[in-house]
């Protein structure tokens, strides 16, 4: 897979929404310092941190975690059939020499996280019928921008489910145009 620098979500997530597996691994160290959590939760706090944009399936934390375990950085405690996971001071000294990287990827997070929350909000004012919300002269955006989304939710439900392949297809599309949308109609430069 490549990444995508300068995309919609300003780099830094490789296509798929996918960390680089070093990049997942030290995220999951950063929040077991923060507390002990077991695998379920970790899923939980990146789908909130992220508005929902990155959702890791337990078949790549789990392999993390197993990873983390088996390298000294992580420990697990058994709790029945569940597993708590905890830092090792050798897992803090690998956040603490990666601190900035790490705080850089939870702050991207938190961006993607606010603009999944904007766009939710766009798509909710065309449930509801409104030309106007909390975002004022943005929602009053004339028919034709409101028709597009409208036949773009509409192509999106019809297409439902997909496949893999499919999903790649619509995702790439989706981000093609936000990049163009954002460029102002400039074709994108390579460099």
């Amino acid at each position: 897979m490549r990444g995508f620098k300068g995309g919609m979500f300003g780099g830094g997530f490789r296509m798929g929404r996918k960390f680089a597996a070093g990049d997942l691994q030290l995220v999951i160290l950063a929040l077991l310092d923060e507390r002990p959590c077991h695998g379920y939760e970790l899923i939980k706090i990146l789908e909130e941190r992220s508005g929902g944009f990155y959702v890791p399936s337990p078949g790549v934390i789990y392999p993390a975690l197993t990873y983390l375990e088996e390298t000294g950085l992580a420990e697990v405690e058994n709790e029945g059939a569940k597993k708590l996971y905890r830092i090792t001071e050798t897992g803090r000294r690998r956040v603490e020499e990666n601190r900035a990287m790490i705080l850089q990827t939870f702050a991207k997070l938190e961006r993607i996280g606010e603009k999944m929350a904007y766009v939710k909000r766009v798509f909710e004012s065309d449930r509801h019928g409104a030309d106007e919300g909390d975002d004022g002269d943005f929602m009053q955006d004339g028919g034709d921008i409101r028709a597009a989304r409208m036949l773009l939710r509409s192509a999106l439900r019809m297409r439902y489910p997909w496949s893999k392949p499919e999903a790649a297809r619509i995702a790439a599309i989706l981000e093609r145009a936000a990049t163009e949308i954002l460029q102002g109609g400039r074709p994108e430069t390579r460099g």
